[in-house]
């Protein structure tokens, strides 16, 4: 999977499953401040993470981990 295909399914996820808008899932976008994911949002991105990508998340590899660009890197690091 490349990472264009990273970006589409996470943000088709965000959209879809946790009802973000679309426009504020932008490379330097927050998860928390301008996405407004908190932390039951975070539960749930675990379990769709596990069943899209293939892996489970690590609390402690999330650390920095703030931005969308940053998330889709995670999740490349993971997969690749």
């Amino acid at each position: 999977m490349n990472r264009t295909e990273i970006e589409a399914k996470v943000k088709d996820f965000l959209i879809n499953e946790l009802e973000i808008e679309e426009d504020v899932i932008f490379p330097e976008a927050k998860l928390k401040e301008d996405m407004g994911i908190d932390s039951l949002d975070f539960v749930d991105i675990v379990v769709i993470v596990e069943k899209n990508f293939g892996f489970k998340i690590k609390a402690e590899e999330m650390v920095g981990v703030d931005t969308y660009t940053k998330f889709c890197d995670y999740i490349e690091s993971k997969i690749s």
